[in-house]
Formats: structure tokens, sequence, C-alpha cells
């Protein structure tokens, strides 16, 4: 199925042979179903704490980040903001004013980049504004971690600059260090790396701390091939293989080799500016104490694990561990299985309440052996419409990570994903259909086998910007 000249593309994209005929069978056999038992609930998977027990967790995130400890917080950034977009790309094309078009066009000096568009369009005509926007001012190719969000007296902020905001106010450690890390794009990055080397001296003297800033790039043998609607592969007008980047899963490596105790994920669009950052910042504590405070007992209990010799007594109390405070319903246990459980990456998720159509949120999954545990999936992954109408919460990826084990090592987090849980979406090129393959997602599949917390969060935590519109919304002004 594979020429030479094949194999000699794969290679150079360090991805193996077997890995490509994996990646075909997946197309042939498709994927299998989840065994999902439930939504997740308050008192069934998700915590709920009271305003003390918030307080509690605060202080022992606190108490942590006064020790010696690395963290990190991990943001990937590497999408393009033309889905942002997209009706003003249309507007170009069919001159129609529609009520988003009127609304973007009547509410133009409350955005964050409107004086820059202003000077730079010099004219009031509708099409001539957007076409500067997107074309002049790049705005339909850059990333969305670089387009301005926020007006301020001192001047506008990026997604990228409030990141390092937020950092300095939940993320710094004893030394004051912030380090930040962002996932970009090839073309992209010495734009990043411009844009932030021209701010960061001001931002450390503001909050009085010392930036570490790093980026990395998707990796290309995290690609996936495409195939036709008959699962062989699909090839250009040239004859060669066509691949296509696995999705935001892929950042699974990039994330692995990160070396910190404890990481902060959340998406490069979720931000506020300064004055609604309180509730961002509280619930950032509330859910790193949790993580530090579950994290401390676990350790403890694989460090007594360790005695072949521990008693039945001490097992039954770390089994009920594992049930009530881990959410894993274990319906069997060894010695060797409490210990296989606990010495896994750890996340405690944020989570909202559902308050528009039920989607992708935090569920109860049963797994091979027999246990249930917490798992977030997107919607695409149920199928039975009464599961998602039961859904409580949905997921605003909002991660703190836990990626070292009771003996300081880094886990290998690529042992941990579960690799049944890609998905396949119908595309097309130049005309022609074609199938791609979606890696098993960031928070989803490539997390499965992590041990994992919910904890309900405010929604005033949850504020993206999808279309340049919603940066009109009062939580951006």
């Amino acid at each position: 199925m594979f020429t030479q000249q094949d194999q000699e593309q794969l290679a150079s994209r360090g991805i193996s042979l077997q890995q490509a005929e994996e990646q075909l069978r997946c197309f042939k056999t498709g994927f299998p179903a989840l065994d999902i038992t439930s939504a997740a609930s308050i008192g069934k998977g998700i915590m709920l704490p009271k305003a003390e027990e918030e307080e509690h967790y605060i202080n022992a995130w606190k108490e942590y980040l006064g020790e010696n400890h690395d963290i990190l917080k991990f943001v990937p950034a590497s999408g393009a903001a033309s889905r942002m977009f997209k009706n003003l790309f249309e507007y170009l094309d069919n001159g129609e004013e529609t009520a988003f078009i009127q609304k973007f066009l009547g509410e133009l000096p409350h955005f964050a980049f409107y004086d820059e568009l202003h000077r730079r369009a010099g004219s009031d005509d509708g099409k001539v504004i957007v076409r500067t926007l997107l074309e002049d001012m790049s705005y339909g190719k850059l990333p969305k971690g670089l387009l301005l969000f926020h007006s301020y007296a001192d001047g506008a902020r990026t997604p990228a600059l409030e990141h390092m905001v937020e950092g300095a106010l939940y993320a710094q450690n004893a030394k004051h260090d912030v380090n930040l890390h962002f996932t970009v794009s090839h073309e992209h990055l010495e734009l990043f790396k411009k844009h932030i080397s021209e701010h960061v001296a001001a931002y450390e003297q503001r909050y009085g701390v010392h930036y570490n800033i790093s980026f990395s790039e998707q990796k290309p043998s995290t690609d996936t091939l495409a195939a036709n609607p008959d699962g062989t592969p699909f090839r250009t007008s040239d004859g060669k293989l066509l691949f296509r980047p696995g999705g935001h899963g892929a950042l699974i490596e990039n994330l692995g080799e990160q070396n910190a105790d404890i990481v902060f994920v959340k998406n490069i669009d979720n931000v506020v500016p300064d004055r609604l950052k309180e509730p961002t910042v509280r619930y950032k504590q509330v859910i790193a104490g949790v993580l530090v405070s579950i994290q401390k007992q676990v350790f403890a209990y694989l460090r007594e694990l360790e005695n072949p010799q521990i008693s039945d007594a001490k097992l039954q109390v770390i089994h009920r561990f594992v049930e009530k405070e881990l959410s894993i319903e274990m319906p069997s246990f060894t010695r060797e299985e409490l210990q296989a459980v606990l010495n896994r990456p750890i996340r405690v998720c944020g989570m909202v309440r559902n308050e528009g159509e039920p989607g992708g949120g935090p569920f109860r999954v049963r797994e091979e052996n027999g246990r249930v545990q917490n798992q977030i999936l997107e919607s695409s992954q149920i199928a039975d419409p009464s599961l998602m109408q039961s859904a409580t919460h949905f997921n605003p990826v909002d991660l703190v990570c836990a990626i070292k084990d009771y003996k300081g090592n880094r886990f290998c987090l690529k042992d941990y994903v579960d690799p049944k849980t890609g998905f396949i979406s119908q595309k097309s090129k130049d005309g022609k259909e074609l199938q791609a393959l979606e890696l098993p997602g960031l928070w989803n599949g490539a997390m499965a086998k992590w041990n994992t917390l919910f904890v309900e969060v405010p929604i005033s935590t949850f504020n993206p910007v999808k279309t340049v519109n919603d940066l009109l919304r009062e939580q951006h002004q």
C-alpha cells in the first residue's frame, strides 16, 4: 500500500510505517463507543466546595507556592483567528450588511483595535474598514493570542499579555518567577517572541516578578494521514500522501516535555480585563489547592503501599480514599492495583453550570477493567441524547495538572492516552472528499487514564471569544 516514496515521506516526519498502517485501520474500523454510565453531577463526580472549604484550598495553594516548586502556565495558542472573522470574510464576498455586520460597524469605537484600524483605514466605508482589519492589519491570518482584545489607559492588551498578568497573579513561585509556555504554529513563532519581548520588562516591573517564557510547536510526527472515502491513502495531485494536523490532542507531547510540578492549562482566548480578574484568580487558587491537597495524600499512600506487609485494614482505608476522594468506583482491589491507580498523573478540572444547550463536559465512564471514573467528553463522543440532556455542567478548559510521580519523576504522558478515543471527520481538498483523523483530544482521550477530579467554578470564569463581536460583550469591555 505504501511505496518507497511514501515511506521516505513518512520517515521525514518521524512517522513509522506501523503508525501509518494503524491510522489507516482506524478509517476502516472506526472507534468503539464509550461505556458512559452517567453525566457527572454535584456529589457524583463533581465537588462543590463551601466558602470555608474554598478558603482552606486557597491557603493550601499559597502554602505550596511558598515552597520550592516549579509552577507552569501552559497555553495552547497555535490556532489562527480566521474563524473569529468568518462573518467579516462573508461580508467582503457578498456585501450583505447582516445584523452581525451592522453591530460590528456600529460599535467600532468599542473594540481595542479601533484606534489603529481608524488610522489605517482613513475611510468610513464598511468594506474598506473590514478589508483593512483583515488584510492590512492581518487579523484574518494572525493567531488569537496576538490580537488586541482589551483596552486600558496605558494601551490595549492581547490575550498573550493577559495570560502574563494572570501568571503573576496566581502562579508565581517563592522566588517570584512566573513560568509560561505557549504552543504556537511555526509561522507565528517569531511574531510571538517579538510581541512578548516588547512588553516583558514593563510587566516584570509592574508585578514584581521575573518571567520565564518558552514556546513549542506541534510536532510533524503527530500529523495524521488523510484517507479517501474507501479508506485508502489520500494523495495530492503530485501523488504524495496528504498529512493533516492531528488536533490539540497532539499537544500532550508538548505538555509531557515540561519540567514542572504543577501545570495550569487554559485556552488562549479565555481572558478578561483586570477589573474582572478576581473570580478567575480565586478559582484558579481553589482548584490548584484541591490538587496539591489530594496529591499530598496520594503520595503518602503510595509510600505506604511500597510495604508488601501493609495491613488489610490500611488497604481498606486507601480503597475508600480512591472511591470517595478520587471518584473512582473500584469493585475489587489488591495492593498492586491500588498502587497502579494512585501512581498516575492527576488533574483537577473546573466545570461550569450548563446554562444553554447541553454539550461536551464531565461524564462518568466505565473502563474495560470495570472501574468507573471521571472523564471529559466531547459531544461527538456521546451518542445517547438522554445523556446529553442530563448533563448539568460543561467543560470550559480550566485545568491544573500534576505531571510528576511521588518520587519526583516526570510521568510519560503518552502512556496515559486512550488511543481508542480519536474520531474521524469529513473534509475536502481541491474538490475531492477526504476523511481526516483527529487524535484523542488534549483534555479528552489524551488524558483519559489520568486521575481526574471535577470542581464547580462560576460561569464568570469562562469568557471565550469565538467571534469578533464577542469582544463587545461587557466581560471584554
